[in-house]
């Protein structure tokens, strides 16, 4: 048994399929779920996703010997105090979290000599649903999930978490925390940046229904990521702010270079430009695919 107890604050989409999945691999003895809404948590036990619930967040997390934080950014760095006062010796605490700099940031400042014991973690993986019920057990097979631990992070927690990402089929890097940021602002924040400008945009415009009537394959490909929760994608804004803006100022500039190619009639620097985006993209499938390949 690798985890004899384990409490999930947030029973949603990733906590609810590593709950999921612990149980399918018969890792996990107990699973404790803790949430705002009872009604979610009674869900979740008639979907055999968790075995007992609490409403207390203290009494929640008091017995688990793996503590995993599910909740969305701003709502973990509220609730890291009061979890962190009621783990017991030897239990180690993770979050799933795209944006790390910030709930780090309040681990030093609240954990004190319980810092080592927190193993901060983003598993790459998810889908536009959100809630338990689109929960599933295979949602980490063949998907990285970044750990970022840091200078106090104990040797024996770290490698329980990345342990128990790896059963559930996940393959687990280390990243430095604003390295992460940085690269997670570009290839997942600005993307979803990107879908939801988009919708937002066309939406508003005059001629908004026959724009949508006539969308195909492409805008539904290109825009599928703004229907993911907009309150999660909120707190990502401001927990990875810094890092985004810098992202967003590249794309800024990058989008100035296409208009102005367009206004000069320059072909051959607007197809240079689409050509490179071509090579890189297959260059991106072409390693996918390898990868996927590999693991069958």
């Amino acid at each position: 048994m690798l985890i004899d107890h384990l409490s999930i604050i947030g029973v949603g989409l990733i906590g609810g399929s590593l709950a999921r999945a612990l149980r399918k691999t018969k890792l996990v003895n107990r699973v404790t779920g803790c949430n705002r809404h009872e009604a979610t948590l009674k869900k979740a036990i008639e979907l055999d996703v968790i075995d007992d619930y609490s409403l207390n967040i203290n009494e929640a997390v008091s017995n688990a010997d793996v503590v995993v934080i599910g909740t969305p950014l701003s709502t973990t760095e509220k609730l890291l105090p009061q979890i962190v006062e009621s783990l017991k010796p030897g239990a180690v605490l993770t979050d799933v979290g795209s944006a790390k700099a910030g709930v780090v940031n309040k681990a030093r400042e609240v954990m004190g000599d319980r810092l080592s014991c927190f193993v901060p973690g983003h598993p790459i993986a998810g889908t536009e649903q959100s809630g338990v019920e689109a929960s599933f057990a295979d949602l980490f097979v063949d998907h990285r999930v970044i750990l970022t631990p840091f200078e106090e992070t104990d040797t024996t927690a770290h490698e329980l978490i990345t342990h128990m990402w790896q059963a559930v089929g996940a393959d687990v890097i280390d990243l430095e925390v604003k390295h992460h940021d940085e690269v997670l602002a570009a290839t997942s924040h600005l993307p979803h940046m990107l879908a939801y400008a988009l919708v937002d945009c066309l939406a508003g415009m005059q001629e908004r229904d026959e724009i949508f009537k006539y969308a195909a394959g492409g805008f539904a490909d290109f825009t599928r990521i703004a229907s993911s929760s907009p309150e999660m994608w909120h707190d990502i804004c401001f927990s990875n702010r810094e890092a985004l803006l810098n992202t967003l100022d590249v794309f800024s500039k990058h989008i100035d270079q296409i208009k102005d190619a367009i206004e000069k009639s320059d072909s051959d620097q607007l197809l240079k430009i689409f050509q490179r985006a071509k090579q890189a993209r297959d260059k991106f499938t072409a390693g996918r695919n390898q990868l996927n390949n590999a693991t069958e």
